[in-house]
């Protein structure tokens, strides 16, 4: 039988299949219709789902401390990685930026000279500046030409700024309005202005309280208005913040709904409640999150830290109940008693929950009063947390010294990993020797036997634990031993440095990778210098002591010992060191004579002449020790010893500067003739030594022999070309003889000589200067020969700060500034020119500023004696006795030996025998 369904039967499609043909309503109608009926929103479980994690991967964990930790370091990384890329890139630019400005310099810089020059025009140069538009003859400016104005464009400008307040006739009846005389109805704004005064003093009558129709002035309170001002102001700001408070308290809500048990969000909750003002509801956020969290304390504290102290107390009793083992909840709980008694009461309380926490027994021993009570609690507190270091410590300081030794081997058996313990008991030891030092009990020896325990105590120690596998650095070794010293405990700190100094630097089981002597001599100087920098002199005294030890041989060693007692030492533990340096190392000269100035300055004359006699049988031939001791014997006059050491010296060491020296004893006793005598057999034997030529010289010229001075010089110059004073002193002899055009001659034949040489240049502008303030007729020509000598000085010396200063003082007052400034560029490390800039302070009425210079000055080059010169100059008119004493000290201490001035002085035969301070004092009465 055939089926009766067609073959070309189709589907079809319903609207149940296709839904409604028209759009429901949407997510913000839906949402209205909710409100209205009072009704919550839903809010979705994914709106705050983070996208760039995986779904559902961490939805049932917490976000604890070990995250919130591993966030913090996370973000001080991309700090500090922004910050050094951010370092690098500011360096880059820099660079960039004065790469830019040396390839093209500003118009400014490049004319900087141009215009410093145009100070020089004379107003009649300016005058005959001709103008650009007389020259150029060309676009020259139209004439201005005037109109008359007509009057109806003025009648229009007066009329454009009136306003009407009527409608004319034809625009009342375009509008359907009557006529004013047919309505009646015309506006009075008098009235309304009337009216609306009445309004406004209805108003501050009711703010006042007082009515103005009694005739009774208003009065205001002035702090309840400005209070109401700052509750408005404060208003204002809650209502600019509104917005983000809302946010912030919807997606908090929705934090601690999604996941209640996670305390930071209650917190963060409360303080959102707390910063918003409401209190109330910042306290019941709290408190619903300490009933979802009970075991987080950090809810608890901060229940407590939002209520007052009474209902403080009550929750953190509660918290107590949920996380009894929180050190946390037990200090808060303490802090919130007020008397000490209770504060005793809950730690004792605690301690019965938490018996070992640490942190509970310090706090209870400190809240006692009595030694006794805190020395019963530590004993406990030892029994109960055997491993705590501090408890035994804190014990120990509490005992006496036989019972704290006790405790102390306690310790150590207990916990033998510490070195804090080992180093405690050094102490110990050395506290009891000297206890027993200033009693008397012991003698000296005795006494040093106790010390000598505590290096054999600190050896132990380093030794057990080095068996325990406890392996401390030098380098923590060695901030241990500068926190005993910091402490007052030298011996034990030079016992830690004996015993951990060579730690890593030492040959060890045939280490192929020790360092050498010199690098562990580097290694120890260099910590010993850090020491020092940090003011730890007991430690860098000791690692000098132990490197003395190990090289007794090296010379810079004691003489780097030797700096440092002399720095910080006394006189007397500097001669310690250098008697024993001069019996390590005989045959250095410097340490003798250090050694016998230690002994002549601390009055023992005797003393010193034995030292040096010692110094000869170690040195025979030393020049410097033969001049020490005629130094020494003409100082205390004896005079005639002196001369047979010189003559001595002559046949046994025969020096050039031993022949000098002889020339300059006899030229300083008076003994012209035997000073000359001496220097012809002394050019016989060194014709190349320039100072006995000059020496030969300056002598012919105080007798007053021009011509046999002349000759001296010349054949010096003829010797010794390249000698600078020769040539200067053969220029001054000629000019002084009335023979400038000579001394000029001379001047130049030397700097063909010697170019570059910024003393000739400057000798050549003094002697121009000279000529020019002698009051000849050529005056004005010789200060501009001057100008030009200086100039072309600079040129040849473009970094010498002897012309830069000359040519400072050479420019007007006003322009000296500018002048320093492009000295200041040339040669900034000078001397010469931060002496002269402090000077130009010093003129400016700028003392600290020059003070601050003139301590640069010197700080540059401390042998530079003409800035110490000018400096003492300066406090003798601005400074105070202090200054001028901290100068004079500072001076001494440095002995400058060099300048023109100072050299000029020092060796002048009057002089002989002065000391530093007469010849600094001098030098500041010479300085102009």
């Amino acid at each position: 039988m055939a089926s009766s369904k067609p073959n070309n039967a189709s589907g079809f499609t319903t609207r149940s299949d296709i839904g409604p043909a028209r759009e429901g309503p949407s997510a913000e109608t839906i949402a209205e219709a909710q409100a209205r009926r009072g009704e919550e929103p839903d809010v979705d479980p994914e709106q705050f789902q983070d996208p760039d994690n995986e779904y559902g991967l961490f939805a049932g964990t917490t976000y604890e401390q070990d995250d919130e930790e591993a966030d913090r370091i996370y973000d001080q990384v991309d700090q500090a990685m922004d910050a050094r890329r951010r370092a690098r890139r500011e360096a880059r630019e820099q660079e960039e930026l004065a790469k830019h400005r040396s390839e093209r310099p500003k118009i400014q810089q490049q004319f900087a000279d141009l215009k410093r020059g145009l100070s020089s025009v004379t107003d009649e140069e300016w005058e005959s500046i001709p103008e650009v538009g007389n020259l150029t003859r060309k676009k020259r400016r139209k004439d201005e030409r005037s109109f008359v104005v007509p009057d109806s464009v003025i009648v229009g400008d007066r009329a454009k700024g009136e306003y009407e307040n009527a409608l004319d006739p034809m625009q009342q009846d375009a509008g359907g309005l009557a006529t004013p005389a047919e309505s009646g109805a015309l506006t009075n704004f008098v009235e309304i202005g009337q009216a609306r005064d009445k309004i406004l003093s209805l108003k501050l009558d009711q703010v006042s309280g007082t009515s103005t129709a009694s005739g009774l002035s208003t009065s205001i309170d002035p702090r309840g208005y400005l209070t109401s001002l700052d509750s408005a102001t404060a208003l204002l700001k809650s209502n600019a913040e509104i917005g983000d408070i809302k946010r912030a308290r919807m997606l908090f809500d929705s934090l601690i709904k999604s996941n209640p048990k996670h305390s930071p969000g209650w917190i963060a909750a409360a303080c959102l409640e707390e910063h918003a003002g409401r209190m109330v509801a910042a306290r019941k956020l709290i408190m619903q999150g300490c009933e979802k969290c009970p075991k987080s304390e950090d809810v608890w504290l901060e229940a407590a830290r939002l209520h007052n102290n009474d209902d403080a107390k009550v929750i953190l009793a509660n918290a107590v109940q949920h996380v009894g083992q929180s050190v946390k909840i037990w200090m808060a709980a303490a802090d919130l008693e007020n008397d000490a008694k209770s504060k005793k009461r809950v730690l004792r309380k605690a301690l019965e929950h938490i018996p070992n926490s640490v942190t509970l027994w310090k706090q209870t021993v400190n809240l006692e009063t009595s030694a006794v009570d805190a020395r019963i609690l530590l004993s406990r507190a030892v029994e109960v947390i055997p491993l705590s270091v501090d408890l035994w410590m804190a014990l120990a300081r509490l005992e006496t010294p036989d019972k704290a030794k006790a405790v102390l081997n306690r310790a150590r058996k207990s916990v033998p990993t510490s070195h804090e313990i080992w180093i405690a008991a050094g102490r110990l030891l050395e506290q009891e020797a000297i206890r027993e030092l200033e009693s008397g009990e012991k003698t000296k020896e005795q006494i040093e036997k106790g010390l000598e325990m505590v290096d054999r105590t600190i050896e132990a120690g380093v030794r057990e634990l080095r068996r325990h596998q406890v392996l401390l650095t030098r380098e923590q070794w060695l901030k241990e031993a500068e926190r005993c010293e910091a402490e007052g405990s030298p011996r034990t700190c030079e016992a830690i440095v004996k015993a951990c100094i060579a730690m890593g630097l030492e040959d060890a089981d045939g280490d192929q990778g020790a360092l050498g002597e010199d690098e562990k001599l580097e290694v120890w100087l260099g910590d010993a210098e850090s020491a020092e920098g940090r003011g730890r002199i007991g430690t860098a005294r000791a690692i000098m002591a132990y490197a003395l030890r190990c090289f007794p041989g090296r010379r810079s060693l004691w003489m780097r010992a030797a700096e440092l007692e002399k720095t910080h030492g006394t006189r007397d533990s500097l001669e310690a060191i250098l008697t024993r340096a001069v019996h390590h190392c005989p045959q250095a000269e410097v340490l003798w004579l250090m050694l016998a100035k230690e002994k002549w300055l601390g009055g023992d004359v005797s003393a010193a002449r034995e030292v040096l006699e010692r110094a000869f049988v170690a040195n025979p031939e030393s020049e410097q020790i033969w001049l020490a001791a005629v130094k020494l014997e003409a100082e205390n006059g004896e005079l005639e010893v002196a001369r047979k050491l010189l003559i001595r010296a002559r046949s046994v060491a025969d020096t050039e500067r031993i022949w000098m020296k002889s020339a300059v004893f006899e030229r300083q006793q008076g003994q012209l003739d035997e000073a000359l005598a001496t220097l012809s057999a002394a050019l016989v034997k060194f014709p190349k030594f320039a100072k006995l030529y000059m020496i030969q010289g300056q002598i012919h010229e105080a007798k007053g022999s021009i011509p046999a001075a002349r000759a001296a010089y010349a054949a010096g110059i003829k010797a010794c070309t390249k000698v600078i004073p020769l040539w200067i002193l053969a220029s001054r002899l000629e000019e002084k003889d009335g023979r400038s055009i000579k001394a000029r001659a001379l001047l130049e034949k030397a700097r063909l000589v010697n170019p570059g040489q910024d003393e000739l240049w400057a000798e050549s502008v003094r002697v121009e200067e000279r000529a020019a303030g002698a009051g000849t007729t050529a005056q004005s020509q010789a200060q501009a020969q001057a100008k030009a000598m200086l100039a072309r000085g600079l040129q040849e010396c473009p970094t010498s700060g002897l012309l830069w200063s000359m040519s400072i003082w050479a420019e007007p007052r006003p322009t000296r500034k500018a002048r320093s400034v492009d000295a200041l560029k040339k040669s900034a490390d000078d001397p010469v020119i931060v002496c002269t800039v402090a000077r130009l302070f010093w003129a400016e009425r700028k003392i600290e500023k020059a003070r601050t210079w003139f301590g640069r000055a010197v700080g540059i080059d401390q042998d530079w004696g003409e800035g110490w010169g000018w400096w003492l100059r300066f406090e003798r008119q601005h400074g105070t006795e202090e200054h001028r004493e901290e100068v004079r000290t500072r001076c001494v201490a440095a002995e400058p030996h060099h300048s023109q001035v100072w050299q000029s002085i020092a060796k002048d035969p009057k002089n002989a025998g002065k000391s530093t301070k007469q010849i600094l004092e001098m030098v500041a009465d010479a300085l102009q």
